[in-house]
């Protein structure tokens, strides 16, 4: 029995259906721009408020301020941060770019199961891994104790280099960041041409001669990509360098909002902040070089992997699982002994109510990121204008706020909103309504939205680039407006999407802690504040049930974006 060729809906570029669809995109942009484009400009305005908030009150906070930050907090503060930016992102390039090189083009044994193992350290938050680390390398750690039980020492016999130190913390960074720069890498080197290896093979160059001459360049920019994402969660990062006592920005803006009582101190470092963050974002795009590479040809061949045999072999798979060891095996392996130890005296201390209450406030954030990203990534299909298209760019820029300047800028007109509320309330009804956003529940979801909404809009946009214009245009054909084409149409189509933006969007806010610690109601605990407090008066023991929580909730996604990537060469092979 013959085959029935596969016949393809979409029409040949000319046609009479292709005009109608020109002629009726022309239509719907005139028609519905200004409505989409409002609506897109309005979410844009909704991320950037709080920096907007924060730039306002850093210039008209008082200037004698600035010396006092400038010749105490600054010169310290300012110098950890770069030099641990700057540390993470090199050990991550070295760890990631290596592994992912050894894994994409060489078989060894155990290649397939590192493959998946390298991108777990990602669930790791890295306050979790700070506590695990400083619990095992203090001076009452089992290491050190060991150490001294083994060989007879005292404490002035021997020298142990410390966790709680600026290298300390670049270890921690590191090893459970340094898969942003593997998943990059891998995804680079699986797509790479195998002609352009071939042929630096026969002009002589060696299989590392290759890699630094061809491969390596190529992959820059997505290097500097996955660079620029270790670099912006390590300014984030709160819990872990307060742990280890390593003085950064983040840390200095928590102690002079809350330690010190000057909000604007704070907002002043936040500015000096997000001056270092557009210099990264610029710093990023530099990396990059503005290069392009392209196959140029539709013919794809699997990768020829060249094989590591006998002693060799095991000591590569030894070398590609040193990442993993350090950035979830040895995490997870202490906290799966505390917990053990522990779990009733966990279950005790606020355990399922800090879980109830991460659980609710992921929920409302996963739902109402996925609602505006549905929304800014629609709105330049529907109305295909320079604005649109730039909004739907500048609603991702809350990703690169960290969390400590985020929950200053939202708490700042929130505050004066609340305050405005108040006054009103008291002349007009003499009725003090008090605050009604800040610190509550709402803040923090408006928080998570802003932070989180790159990660559901870059789902969602994926999506939306696989159901063709053509289906647009058969709807407005047939009497669909933008709306009721979005509900009836492409909602259903999206709904894998929208399941996997939400679900990543809520493992973020999961284990969000730097903006759930500042913008918390009083008395509400996370699993991630959690964790901090117990940690903080030295309890981890009993905090290893909820952050082995926060672990396994984030091993999800990472699943599915692994096989999305180790599986994504065209023509198969991986």
């Amino acid at each position: 029995m013959s085959s029935i060729p596969p016949i393809s809906i979409d029409p040949p570029a000319g046609g009479p259906f292709d005009r109608l669809r020109r002629a009726l995109d022309a239509r719907r942009t005139r028609s519905h721009a200004p409505g989409w484009s409002v609506t897109a400009g309005l979410i844009v305005c909704v991320i950037l408020l709080p920096v907007a908030a924060v730039l306002y009150l850093a210039a008209t906070a008082s200037a004698n301020d600035w010396p006092h930050l400038i010749g105490s907090v600054l010169p310290a503060a300012l110098q950890n941060t770069l030099l641990l930016a700057l540390g993470a992102c090199l050990v991550a390039l070295v760890a990631g770019t290596g592994t992912a090189w050894l894994i994409t083009m060489y078989r060894f044994p155990g290649r397939a199961a590192l493959d998946r193992l390298l991108v777990l350290p990602l669930a790791i938050p890295t306050y979790i891994a700070a506590y695990c680390y400083g619990d095992l390398f203090d001076f009452a750690g089992p290491v050190q104790s060991g150490l001294r039980a083994l060989f007879g020492w005292t404490a002035r016999d021997y020298w142990f280099p410390p966790i709680r130190s600026l290298g300390g913390a670049v270890l921690v960074m590191s090893a459970v960041l340094y898969p942003y720069v593997y998943l990059a890498a891998r995804a680079t080197f699986v797509q790479q041409s195998v002609c352009a290896l071939e042929v630096a093979r026969t002009l002589g160059r060696t299989s590392m001669g290759t890699f630094w001459a061809v491969a390596l360049p190529l992959a820059r920019p997505a290097l500097a990509a996955g660079a620029a994402l270790v670099a912006m969660e390590t300014l984030n990062d709160l819990g872990a360098v307060q742990h280890l006592g390593v003085e950064t920005l983040s840390a200095a803006i928590y102690a002079t909002w809350l330690q010190r009582s000057n909000l604007g101190g704070a907002a002043q470092l936040a500015a000096v902040m997000l001056g270092l963050i557009a210099l990264l974002l610029v710093g990023e795009r530099i990396a990059r070089g503005g290069a392009k590479t392209h196959h140029t040809t539709g013919r794809y061949r699997a990768i020829p992997f060249q094989d590591i045999e006998g002693w060799r072999g095991y000591a590569v798979a030894l070398l590609c699982s040193l990442p993993f060891l350090a950035g979830f095996l040895v995490p997870v392996l202490v906290l799966a002994r505390f917990a053990m130890g522990h779990a009733a005296g966990a279950l005790e201390s606020g355990f399922l109510k800090a879980a109830w209450n991460s659980m609710l406030l992921a929920t409302l954030a996963a739902a109402a990121a996925v609602a505006l990203g549905l929304l800014v990534s629609y709105a330049p299909r529907v109305a295909r204008t320079g604005f649109t298209r730039t909004a739907a760019q500048i609603s991702g820029f809350g990703y690169a706020l960290p969390g400590a300047v985020l929950a200053l800028g939202v708490l700042i007109p929130l505050a004066a909103l609340d305050n405005g509320v108040d006054a009103m309330m008291r002349s007009l009804f003499g009725v003090s309504t008090g605050l009604i956003l800040s610190g509550s529940v709402a803040a923090l979801v408006y928080a998570y939205v802003i932070r989180f909404l790159a990660v559901a809009r870059g789902g969602i946009e994926a999506g939306l680039e696989r159901i063709s214009p053509n289906l647009d245009a058969a709807a407005r054909a047939l009497g669909e407006t933008a709306h009721s084409a979005l509900w009836r149409i492409h909602l259903p189509l999206l709904a894998p999407a929208l399941g996997a933006a939400g679900l990543l969007v809520f493992v973020d806010a999961l284990k969000e802690l730097p903006t759930t610690l500042l913008l918390r109601p009083f008395n509400f605990e996370t699993l991630a504040t959690h964790v901090y407090a117990l940690a903080a008066v030295e309890q981890i023991e009993s905090g290893a049930l909820g952050a082995l929580t926060i672990v396994l909730a984030g091993l999800v996604p990472l699943v599915v974006l692994h096989r999305t990537i180790a599986g994504g060469r065209a023509g198969g092979g991986s």
